[in-house]
């Protein structure tokens, strides 16, 4: 049940990393707490401990993103492939999540809204971020 109800926040935590990119990329000033509150109609740690965690470790994330990424840099991806590869990363290097589970769940977000090249480079970066932790 905990599992099923993470996967559906992860979702969440996608929609507001993405939306957050949009207001960045665009210079527009924004509330964190606000775009988490339209969301999320409850109140989760989980969720803002990954967007917190994202937002504050983004330009460290972006850079092992970019190691990792043959050809391409995270900011040419579209903002949901880089929201759920920042959250996968997230999640790898600095929470207790099993290490399984981080990539799952990105990957499982890959398949429903990422095309399958970039899902393959997804799950490409995971890996190695996982096998050089």
């Amino acid at each position: 049940m905990e599992q099923r109800n993470r996967s559906e926040l992860r979702k969440k935590i996608m929609t507001i990393l993405y939306q957050i990119n949009v207001y960045q990329n665009n210079k527009m000033t924004y509330d964190i707490d606000s775009i988490i509150k339209e969301v999320v109609e409850i109140d989760s740690e989980f969720v803002k401990e990954i967007v917190y965690g994202v937002i504050t470790y983004k330009s460290d994330i972006d850079a092992i993103a970019n190691q990792y990424l043959e050809g391409w840099t995270i900011d040419r991806l579209g903002n949901t492939d880089s929201a759920i590869l920042r959250m996968g990363i997230y999640e790898l290097l600095y929470t207790d999540t099993p290490d399984i589970v981080c990539i799952n769940e990105a990957i499982e977000l890959a398949k429903l809204y990422s095309d399958d090249s970039v899902r393959k480079m997804i799950n490409s970066v995971l890996d190695k971020v996982y096998h050089n932790k």
